[in-house]
């Protein structure tokens, strides 16, 4: 596998934890329509990439901080909870191979994504009177996100913040509440990362990656109304990718597991915080990251 393609994955591999790798626990629950959120995010990611041993090549060393700025809004289509989502993502990158003189870092825009969801069983679109008498059940729900080649992008450089393609993610999600006072939550995501060609990868060639599939499992517990915690692990594999129609053997298999807690300071402010590390890797990286986010909430009322 040529080192490009490696750090071009591992870079990919890298925006896409920091961007939400892992869906959120508790994602496919009720949320009374014309809420809206406005949440500010910051990400940090390292990570350590075994390259090819094939090659003698030390390993990679990546670093990238992201912050982004993100806007939910809430709303009902059929009578079902529908939701549609912008994120937009700037960063930092800093990186180096060992035993070699490659180095660099670069600073700027990432890809922006755009997100619609809704619940397709046990959630009506409610607004925020009626929520209040409402009692949890099983939800399932679908999403459907566009990941937009609006990054910075320069095919004579290794390092870059965009992978000038376009990306889409299907997912389908369930969660399950239970315990007494349904305090316990267990949420399960089936889902799929699907790449457009890179046609200008290394200025003339053509980088082609295979879909990368995945699944996810959360389990959350409410300490208090306003406080819960989750563990949270993710298993995805595949994702093989091609340079020129020739084969670069790098199919993937990641197992990473993480946590998350989320604290709501009052009705309208809460805070998230999360950490995840790579447990398992194959042709991925090593990755360690963690995160925080800020949440505005507010309701639009209609008159």
């Amino acid at each position: 596998m040529r080192l490009g393609v490696c750090l071009a994955v591992f870079v990919s591999y890298l925006t896409h934890y920091a961007s939400a790798q892992f869906t959120d626990p508790r994602t496919y629950t009720i949320t009374a329509v014309g809420t809206n959120q406005l949440e500010l995010g910051y990400a940090y990611v390292r990570g350590n990439a075994s390259v090819d041993p094939s090659l003698v090549v030390p390993a990679a060393r990546l670093t990238l901080n992201q912050g982004a700025v993100t806007y939910t809004r809430y709303f009902g289509v059929s009578h079902r909870l529908t939701w549609a989502e912008v994120s937009i993502p700037v960063a930092g990158l800093s990186g180096s191979i060992g035993g070699t003189r490659i180095q660099g870092s670069t600073t700027g825009a990432s890809d922006s994504s755009y997100s619609i969801a809704m619940l397709l069983k046990g959630g009506p679109a409610l607004d925020v009177t009626q929520l209040e008498t409402y009692e949890a059940v099983t939800t399932v729900g679908a999403s459907f996100t566009v990941t937009a080649p609006t990054g910075s992008y320069d095919p004579n450089v290794l390092l870059n913040l965009g992978t000038d393609r376009w990306s889409f993610k299907s997912e389908i999600g369930l969660s399950y509440p239970f315990g007494p006072d349904g305090r316990w939550e267990f949420d399960a995501h089936a889902n799929a990362y699907f790449y457009t060609d890179n046609l200008s990868y290394h200025r003339r060639e053509i980088l082609r990656q295979e879909p990368l599939p995945g699944i996810e499992g959360h389990i959350s517990y409410s300490f208090l109304d306003n406080l819960w915690a989750s563990l949270d692990t993710r298993y995805s594999l595949h994702a093989a990718t091609s340079v020129d129609g020739i084969d670069q053997n790098n199919a993937q298999r990641n197992f990473i597991l993480g946590s998350e807690l989320n604290l709501a300071l009052s009705a309208h402010h809460s805070v998230v915080l999360e950490f995840a590390k790579a447990l398992a890797h194959r042709n991925g990286p090593a990755l360690t990251g963690f995160s925080v986010r800020y949440d505005f909430t507010w309701e639009s009322h209609r008159k």
